[in-house]
């Protein structure tokens, strides 16, 4: 099977001495007739489960030309002898996924689980991760939550999951832990190479914390779950891909240590105290 490197992935920052708020902000039920994205009851399920699934992004044709715009940025990755994980901050290096960072109804969803009502800040998106599973990819990613590797605070972020392949258990797709961001912030080791995990640490017991769902999804939907929401993935046995880009927001009055500020775009809204750089759209065709 096929192994992934660590190197793969940036860099984990050291979190652990920052001073960070790490709590589940409700986002605030949208009213009948509100015009909203999400109904109330995504929003509320949001708030009780950590994430909201499935979602439609994109339709059958328009899922094919992401995909296919993919293709050709993992086809070059692959050429410059890296591998299918490091397309990673990629709306920096390239504008077809700025133009998915950006995109109005992803963006909507983001902002609509991140609305707390009268304290209305605008959104950034600042991350975009490809996590591409190649067929007979053997590594796997522990329970884990996102806000234990972000240099973030508040805990104020979400992760959009865009499937760019139809993603189901045969092929490794992500599952949560319903309710477990109500657990707060959570102790967590350092993962072993029994483990096969692509990622440094992993909650232990993890299961005592929620009941797991298969995060299953056809290509061209999203899901979107909480920072702090248990979740990780099994291996992919099979003879199918599975690749997702992530896409993470958050609030414009979340501050960003180790210079993550340089990353965020102002995707709705404005940032008074322009802590976040809002790099302009690199060059590169659109998907």
């Amino acid at each position: 099977m096929q192994s992934v490197a660590p190197a793969a992935f940036e860099p984990t920052p050291d979190v652990s001495r920052e001073a960070r708020d790490l709590r589940f902000r409700p986002a605030c039920v949208p009213a009948p007739g509100a015009g909203t994205s999400l109904t109330a009851r995504q929003v509320e399920q949001f708030n009780d489960r950590g994430f909201v699934a499935p979602l439609p992004a994109f339709d059958p044709e328009e899922a094919d030309r992401v995909r296919a715009y993919f293709d050709g940025l993992l086809a070059e990755a692959l050429a410059a002898g890296k591998d299918s994980y490091s397309l990673s901050t990629a709306h920096l290096a390239h504008g077809g996924v700025y133009d998915l960072l950006t995109h109005p109804t992803l963006v909507s969803y983001a902002a609509e689980l991140l609305n707390e009502g009268e304290r209305q800040a605008g959104v950034v998106g600042w991350g975009s991760h490809f996590f591409c599973k190649m067929p007979g990819d053997g590594t796997a990613v522990g329970w884990h939550q996102d806000a234990s590797f972000w240099p973030l605070s508040p805990s104020h972020a979400v992760t959009v999951w865009l499937a760019i392949d139809d993603a189901d258990a045969g092929n490794g797709c992500m599952r949560f832990l319903a309710g477990s961001h109500h657990s707060g912030h959570l102790t967590y080791r350092e993962s072993t190479p029994e483990d096969h995990s692509a990622l440094n640490q992993v909650v232990p017991n993890a299961e005592q914390y929620g009941d797991e769902v298969l995060d299953e999804l056809t290509a061209g939907t999203c899901s979107v779950h909480s920072d702090l929401l248990l979740h990780g993935s099994e291996a992919n046995p099979g003879p199918r891909r599975r690749c997702g880009l992530t896409l993470r927001y958050c609030t414009t009055d979340v501050r960003a240590g180790q210079g993550w500020n340089a990353k965020g775009v102002i995707v709705r809204g404005k940032d008074p105290s322009g802590h976040w750089a809002n790099p302009p759209r690199p060059a590169g065709p659109g998907w």
